[in-house]
């Protein structure tokens, strides 16, 4: 049996705010490890048998930074698939098994979320066995995790029987919303519960079989995307309009809740879905005082606390349950019982317009990253990073000048119709409207500083003209 790893990577991670944004969410960031989840996720799965590479499927804003990312692990993914917008689970899954379906018609798929943490990775791997012998006769499988406690921010899974001939697995009786502290409970006292860790194994062409039955307007948009897409660079594209016009569902809903084919299997694997930030503490060594600090961060007479310091030192004195998470342009400060309001907060930026929620002041493109160090009126100062052998687009701005110092490196300037190249403590000018472009044909990282000046200098303010990484 080949199994298909399928890493869906399509979460904003609004709960982890204000670490975790838009344009780089938690499954791209470094949260339990030196590893990001992503990583983590992949390679977990890159030593176990029958495992083959991984297809990820995730947003077209992410798609440079997950390639760059499994090429950091030395893991080349099966491909990555490219959704035009976020249909939930049900959707993704359907296309990633229309593509599986076309080079194998018995691929096997094991349905995972790229942000989620599990610690014992062999008794991982022993889940996925137990559960491919209940796919072999036809099942779709479900990964229950055993319940530490009355968590209430976890849906659960009721299991029913034993299911005959197979090794550990058990009939889905019924799957329960989060419930209230009393119910999460009761579950636990009556023993026969699993929190639902939105983890799936299953044959592609079974679980078609059963989309097309319960929901065949999501089978038939996922189908149409796949067959009209289209290859971009080394990214497969969904067809934009046909998937737009997918019916958002989860595959809980879509499938599992329907279908009598569904079995979960109990796993006690060190499970978290790391969906706030007190279940990140939970997840981390704490030191003798219960805090998990990581940064410059001073303590006196903290306790039982997550402190976490990007880019400046953080001291905190004499408290208690507390979160306090800084980065370049934001701080948040939360009791541990309280972390769930902090999508509150995110909502509140969308609201205002305002651009805490998107962006890190460090951005990251294809090329490299660009980090925004000072901005006044009429000007603004960048520290821009392009990586060896790339270069950004030909391009052209009507309402803004730019100045280049290099800081470290070798930088390829057109600028009009001439080139040159420029090395550390050399600069040059961009004027409005002349068409430029900047390259690293170097081995090593070009470093520099960009300050722009003009009457608008808005991102926006780009015409490309020749861009390799086709971006409109």
């Amino acid at each position: 049996m080949k199994i298909y790893p399928v890493i869906l990577s399509g979460g904003s991670g609004t709960r982890l705010w204000p670490l975790s944004r838009a344009a780089l969410p938690k499954q791209l960031l470094a949260l339990v490890s030196d590893q990001t989840m992503l990583q983590e996720t992949a390679l977990r799965l890159a030593d176990a048998a029958d495992l083959m590479p991984p297809l990820m499927v995730c947003g077209n804003e992410h798609r440079f930074m997950i390639a760059e990312q499994m090429r950091q692990i030395g893991i080349t993914p099966l491909g990555i698939m490219l959704e035009p917008e976020g249909r939930n689970t049900a959707p993704a899954v359907a296309a990633a098994a229309h593509y599986l379906l076309a080079t194998d018609l018995d691929a096997v798929m094991l349905v995972l979320p790229a942000d989620h943490v599990i610690e014992d990775v062999p008794a991982f791997h022993a889940a996925i066995a137990r559960a491919a012998s209940a796919v072999a006769a036809g099942s779709l499988a479900t990964f229950g995790i055993v319940p530490s406690g009355p968590e209430t921010g976890y849906g659960y899974i009721c299991r029913g029987d034993a299911v005959p001939a197979s090794d550990g697995c058990f009939s889905v009786a019924r799957f329960v919303e989060k419930p209230d502290l009393a119910t999460a409970v009761s579950f636990i006292a009556d023993g026969g519960y699993l929190w639902n860790s939105g983890m799936f194994l299953f044959s592609a062409a079974r679980y078609l079989e059963e989309l097309e039955t319960f929901r065949p307007d999501i089978a038939a948009c996922a189908k149409k995307a796949v067959s009209e897409g289209y290859r971009d660079l080394d990214f497969c594209r969904l067809h934009e309009t046909s998937f737009a016009a997918c019916p958002s569902e989860s595959i809980d809903y879509a499938v599992m809740e329907h279908t009598r084919h569904a079995v979960v299997v109990p796993a006690d694997i060190g499970w978290s879905d790391v969906g706030s930030w007190s279940a990140l503490w939970e997840v981390q060594p704490s030191d003798a005082q219960g805090n998990v600090l990581r940064g410059d961060v001073y303590t006196d007479g903290v306790t039982n606390s997550l402190i976490r310091a990007e880019s400046r030192m953080v001291a905190v004195i004499g408290l208690s349950d507390l979160v306090v998470v800084e980065t370049d342009d934001a701080v948040l400060v939360a009791h541990k019982d309280q972390v769930q309001r902090v999508k509150q907060i995110v909502d509140y930026l969308k609201k205002n317009k305002r651009s805490e929620h998107i962006n890190h002041t460090r951005v990251y493109r294809p090329w490299g990253c660009y980090e925004g160090i000072d901005v006044g009126d009429r000007f603004q100062v960048k520290r821009i990073t392009v990586n060896p052998g790339e270069k950004l687009s030909l391009q052209m701005h009507h309402h803004r000048a730019e100045h280049w110092v290099v800081v470290s490196g070798t930088a390829r300037v057109t600028c009009g119709d001439v080139v040159k190249l420029l090395t550390e403590n050399e600069s040059t000018y961009i004027p409005i409207g002349v068409n430029h472009r900047l390259e690293n044909p170097g081995k090593m990282p070009l470093h520099l500083i960009e300050v722009q000046s003009g009457s608008y200098l808005g991102e926006d303010d780009i015409v490309r003209f020749e861009d390799i990484y086709q971006r409109t």
